[in-house]
């Protein structure tokens, strides 16, 4: 067990509405998890209420990527209208602990405002049945959107095998890119809620990188190396070109990794992806619900 954060865990997709994310991630060739509306506490000593929000997921060998979106307006969506207010796309970065109380423990030393461990459940196959429960820290109202740590209790309800089985043969999830007006506060905004330390990245940005953990992301999941990159503005379009920033700050895209070299992901896309160096294959924000998806061999 430790007090830092070891891995990329998930990243959020959202959106206003569930079922466009779906349809675009389904035809991208990913098997989605069913639907399930979240529960949650507004507060650690708050009562546990349904949310407005629910998602479907594509689980990886490592990590998944989450499709989040209202599915019963009025009811509290923690903050998911506000962040799809300012552009659809990714707006959750998850990286795994092992360990809530000592992370939250770390973090009350260094002075970072968490009034406690945020409890959240959603059911896994139908609404009666079996429920995946979590535990977060986000770091409070940052500005970059949803960035949070968790540690699953019950991670063999969500990674069933039988949602492992991609068509595209996706199966790592790698890096997620941020792009900020100042990469080194979000930068160390991140470094403080993970307890990592930040490295020079290319063109004036950072990256964080995660050790890794056997199973921390998943139950069968390598203990790997993960990374956030952080860039600025202009050094975007030599990373993900041809996307455009709604507002900043803004997160941008993310990696996965394909079992099979991206034979599979390359028939699928025939002609919608943008071949970027290394073999990769960038899935334009238009057709993934507006984050760029970099596939890499």
């Amino acid at each position: 067990m430790t007090d830092t954060a070891l891995a990329l865990d998930h990243v959020g997709v959202c959106n206003f509405e569930l079922g466009p994310m779906t349809a675009a991630y389904e035809a991208l060739g990913f098997t989605l998890s069913p639907i399930a509306q979240q529960s949650g506490k507004r507060t650690p000593d708050a009562p546990t209420e349904r949310m407005a929000t629910g998602n479907r997921c594509a689980f990886l060998r490592h990590g998944y990527i989450e499709l989040l979106a209202i599915v019963e307006p009025g009811r509290w969506d923690n903050r998911l209208s506000e962040f799809v207010g300012r552009y659809g796309g990714l707006h959750i970065l998850a990286m795994a602990m092992d360990d809530a109380e000592a992370n939250l423990a770390r973090l009350r030393r260094g002075g970072v405002d968490i009034p406690g461990i945020a409890h959240l459940e959603r059911p896994v196959d139908k609404p009666d049945g079996p429920r995946a429960r979590f535990s977060r820290l986000p770091w409070p109202d940052a500005p970059e959107g949803r960035l949070q740590l968790i540690q699953h209790h019950t991670p063999e309800l969500m990674w069933q095998p039988h949602l492992l089985d991609h068509a595209n043969k996706a199966d790592l999830l790698e890096e997620l890119i941020l792009v900020s007006p100042n990469p080194a506060e979000s930068g160390a905004r991140l470094s403080r809620l993970t307890g990592l330390p930040l490295e020079p990245g290319a063109a004036g940005g950072f990256v964080l990188r995660f050790p890794g953990g056997a199973g921390v992301a998943g139950p069968d999941a390598p203990a790997m190396e993960t990374r956030v990159s952080l860039l600025p503005p202009e050094a975007l379009p030599a990373v993900l070109p041809g996307v455009e920033i709604p507002s900043l700050p803004f997160l941008a895209g993310f990696v996965v990794r394909t079992s099979d070299g991206n034979a599979a992901v390359s028939r699928l896309l025939a002609g919608k992806a943008v071949e970027l160096p290394g073999g990769r294959l960038m899935v334009p924000p238009a057709l993934a619900a507006g984050a760029a998806l970099v596939f890499a061999p």
